[in-house]
């Protein structure tokens, strides 16, 4: 059976990383971007990770470009925007694509345990976010337009 812990992903400091450090974690996955109208949810992100890093959580950071070019940075930009702009400390990967056939392997496993608005799988925007469990299954998906903290009392019951 495959988890979420049985991927890898590189960092924005272009080390590849195995979920599976992050084995018994309760992990919310979010692909990101620096000039989106929901740029300003890296704030709410940060403090769900503040908040309940110690207790299990481990907010991921996936920027992504495919939507309207809105993540057009390399990995020093992108980093120094998260840092100076939102002061971002939790962990941010490389920048994936989330949709097509270059698509990481780890969304493409996402899209496909949870679909997203009437069964569709495709990622509609940056800021999509998934829950996933301690046991690595996905527990819920969450549109753009949920603001992080209203998912608050999801991350609590996983926890």
């Amino acid at each position: 059976m495959t988890t979420a812990f049985d991927f890898k992903a590189t960092t924005l400091d272009g080390q590849e990383r195995s979920l599976d450090e992050l084995r018994g974690k309760v992990l919310l996955v979010v692909n990101t971007a620096s000039k989106c109208g929901f740029t300003p949810q890296y704030e709410g992100l940060e403090q769900l990770w503040r908040d309940y890093r110690d207790r299990g959580l481990v907010v991921l950071g996936f920027p992504c470009d495919q939507f309207g070019h809105q993540e057009p940075g390399d990995a020093e930009e992108i980093r120094n925007f998260c840092s100076l702009t939102y002061d971002v400390s939790f962990p941010m990967y490389g920048k994936v694509e989330v949709n097509g056939g270059n698509a990481h392997p780890l969304w493409k496993w996402l899209k496909s345990e949870k679909a997203g608005l009437l069964g569709l799988e495709a990622i509609k925007w940056n800021f999509t976010k998934f829950l996933v469990g301690r046991d690595g299954k996905v527990l819920k998906r969450y549109a753009p337009t949920d603001k992080p903290e209203s998912i608050r009392k999801d991350i609590e019951k996983a926890l």
